[in-house]
């Protein structure tokens, strides 16, 4: 009992160490949420379907306005880049983009070369079957995703 203890409170302890130093909890190596906060987010978008169009020049679709009430909710605003998968793949490699809209299911082959969101909504494909939808992020960096996470699972279930 003396042991458990011990260990919670040194647990304990040095959480309140760690608060104290300013370190975020998860954790966002590259400061991707630090930099979109009252700055930009830098999205990168490629057309499919109802979830991103591109349109005379401006992105459309239930993607697009999620991403918008996003950067809306960090006081950010969005700078598109509209591209293949593979090159905003590439974007979010060289740190180029903060997040990837592309109608992606969770699916998706992009994994070994970008993090994922949890799912946050379903989607039926052309074949009948349904499937869950993701965006792409930047590995490692779970302060960010973590806070889009919360963003889309909230936003899904208001709608």
């Amino acid at each position: 009992m003396r042991r458990l203890l011990w260990a919670v409170t040194t647990a304990a302890v040095t959480m309140l160490m760690l608060a104290g130093c300013g370190i975020r909890i998860p954790s966002d190596p590259d400061g991707t949420l630090d930099a979109v906060e009252g700055g930009v987010l830098r999205a990168g978008v490629s057309p499919n379907g109802e979830w991103v169009r591109w349109d005379e020049g401006e992105p459309t679709g239930i993607e697009i306005d999620a991403l918008t009430a996003f950067a809306r909710s960090l006081d950010a605003d969005v700078e598109w880049t509209v591209g293949s998968e593979e090159a905003l793949v590439r974007g979010l490699e060289e740190g180029d983009l903060d997040v990837v809209a592309a109608g992606l299911t969770d699916q998706t082959p992009w994994t070994k070369k970008a993090g994922m969101t949890r799912p946050y909504a379903e989607t039926t494909l052309e074949d009948g079957s349904t499937a869950k939808l993701v965006m792409l992020v930047p590995l490692g960096e779970n302060a960010f995703v973590s806070r889009l996470e919360t963003f889309l699972t909230d936003e899904e279930a208001s709608r």
